[in-house]
């Protein structure tokens, strides 16, 4: 993926990856990205889910959205997404640290309003949060599309940071009585909760089952 100095790793540029496996990898992963973007000269940063087909994520929301709104005008914008793999326990407090994977997406992006290619862009949402839960659930009504705000990111450029192994301490303090490594952490999904409403004798479908640490 070509990338100027706007999406260059700067600091500790040995962790800076432009690759385009290695960056889709990482969007593939997660499923919430923060979104940047300025109005009237206020930054703001907006959390949001996403899909990502090719090189191209969906966002959507209420067409009411402020950042929807203005995204759709064109606007330049910063689209990033980070995974948090382990907490870096240093023996210093200077040198702790923190083991992640996460990319830094620039582009613009477009309003799209054909209904048909609003709904793929919504099951590209859908299945990239939780895989096969499109097919099983009633489509959206053509009330709910014009409700709905979808627009498509085309990632122009992007830069993947990636930090990974043990702390990395001064060497005089390696023989500190102090203990130092690396506590994972990972995103755990807990057993399904059903709704109070659910249709009796419904049982949990085998892809919420078969949902996995991202």
């Amino acid at each position: 993926m070509n990338v100027t100095e706007r999406a260059r790793v700067r600091r500790i540029p040995k962790r800076g990856a432009y690759d385009s496996e290695t960056i889709y990898a990482i969007l593939d992963a997660g499923f919430l990205a923060h979104v940047g973007f300025c109005l009237d000269g206020q930054p703001f940063v907006i959390p949001t889910l996403y899909g990502r087909s090719e090189e191209k994520l969906y966002l959507h929301g209420s067409a009411a959205s402020r950042m929807l709104r203005q995204l759709e005008t064109g606007v330049p914008a910063c689209v990033s997404v980070t995974l948090v793999d382990g907490l870096v326990l240093a023996r210093s407090a200077f040198h702790h640290s923190m083991n992640y994977r996460s990319v830094v997406a620039f582009g613009t992006a477009r309003k799209i309003a054909e209904p048909e290619m609003k709904k793929e862009a919504l099951r590209v949402i859908s299945e990239h949060v939780i895989a096969g839960r499109w097919n099983e659930v009633r489509g959206p009504y053509e009330k709910e599309l014009k409700a709905t705000s979808v627009l498509e990111f085309a990632i122009e450029e992007a830069s993947a940071k990636i930090r990974t192994g043990p702390p990395v301490d001064e060497e005089e303090d390696y023989a500190l009585g102090v203990w130092a490594g690396v506590l994972p952490v990972e995103l755990e999904a807990k057993s399904p909760v059903p709704d109070s409403r659910i249709v009796d004798g419904l049982e949990v479908p085998q892809y919420v089952l078969r949902f996995r640490n991202r």
